[in-house]
């Protein structure tokens, strides 16, 4: 039967209708699929002044300590832990975060160059498709998921943003970065260099004169917002405000065996000793407290009473009388039911004339 004018027409604008609402959808699936060009952040948001204490609360909190007189809790491997990834062993129970909300103001952490491989990407099923970046891993970061490095993969930045994201929240602290380097310093600046915030915190020791007239009070530290320390044991990156470690402190050898037993306080560098001198200087003394391989057992048994009759029984008296300004440890809040924990040993060293 012929269709009539009429329905040609109806049938006609339905088709239209139809033909736009499909334009529409495609214009609108396509500007969601898009990505956006990067906007600036000074054009989305002022960036907020750093968070700064004021002099009279800086002295209330620290005295007239300079640095060298401080002591900081530090943990051992502070990112092999149980919540910021899949670690099948361990140093620590808790995360970064909660490591510094509980006390700790010293964190070592070892840095890798990771290139992305597809073939990890493949036979993870897309677990781990990351992207080539400065990580920390304990070893290759491609060698044993859990145990030289863990998923999701955990990047030097990230950890850093951490930290400084802590300090602007804690403007009376002062915390220190260890690194146990393993990438290149235009790598390590890169990295640094994404980080929110943390140029303006990075103390550096060139500016303050510190070789010339000694380590400043930590409540100068406070007051001027440079609250964070960043160690390397790699001696090209000072010009990023990354510190070489054997040019600014003495050490010692970092393992109590595996059994826990060797107590002797020896430098852990033949050509620094730990008693070292030197003219209006006085090198920070980073003092390691750990076993070769990490347990909460050994950690528990060491982490007491034998912690603190070391310090005074054989690093005082190696260092020339003087106390350790970090002491690192694994699962700093494990001990020996003795009374003595690695915070209250550190508190009890704060506490001394």
């Amino acid at each position: 039967m012929p269709i009539d004018m009429d329905m040609r027409l109806r049938v006609r604008s339905r088709a239209l209708v139809c033909l736009l609402l499909l334009a529409l959808l495609g214009t609108v699936t396509t500007a969601a699929a898009s990505p956006r060009a990067a906007v600036p952040a000074t054009a989305t948001a002022t960036k907020a002044p750093p968070a700064t204490a004021s002099t009279a609360a800086a002295a209330a909190r620290w005295g007239d300590r300079r640095l060298d007189e401080a002591a900081f809790l530090t943990t051992h491997n502070a990112f092999t832990n149980y919540e910021d990834s899949r670690w099948s062993s361990v140093n620590q129970s808790e995360s970064v975060r909660a490591q510094l909300d509980n006390g700790v103001r010293g964190l070592s952490l070892d840095t890798h160059w990771y290139e992305r491989s597809t073939w990890l990407c493949i036979i993870s099923f897309g677990s781990d498709c990351y992207p080539s970046d400065v990580y920390l891993c304990h070893g290759d970061c491609k060698t044993f998921a859990g145990a030289t490095y863990a998923l999701p993969r955990q990047t030097f930045h990230g950890t850093m943003q951490t930290v400084v994201d802590f300090l602007a929240s804690h403007p009376q602290e002062v915390v220190t970065v260890f690194l146990e380097d393993y990438v290149g310093a235009d790598q390590l600046q890169a990295s640094l260099g994404r980080v929110r915030g943390l140029q303006d915190m990075v103390f550096r020791p060139d500016e303050w004169g510190v070789r010339q007239h000694g380590w400043p009070k930590v409540a100068d530290l406070v007051t001027s917002n440079k609250r964070l320390l960043i160690f390397s044991d790699r001696s090209d990156r000072e010009h990023l405000g990354v510190m070489y470690d054997k040019s600014w402190t003495v050490s010692n050898f970092w393992s109590l065996g595996d059994l826990g037993n060797d107590l002797s306080c020896v430098s852990r560098w033949s050509d620094v000793p730990l008693d070292r001198q030197e003219p209006g200087f006085r090198r920070l003394f980073t003092m390691s407290h750990h076993r070769n391989v990490p347990t909460v057992l050994t950690a528990a048994l060491d982490n007491g009473a034998k912690l603190r009759g070391r310090i005074a029984g054989q690093c005082r008296s190696a260092t020339g009388g003087r106390d350790p300004n970090y002491v690192s440890v694994d699962f700093h809040r494990l001990s020996d039911g003795s009374g003595h924990t690695p915070a209250s040993i550190v508190a009890e060293l704060g506490a001394r004339p």
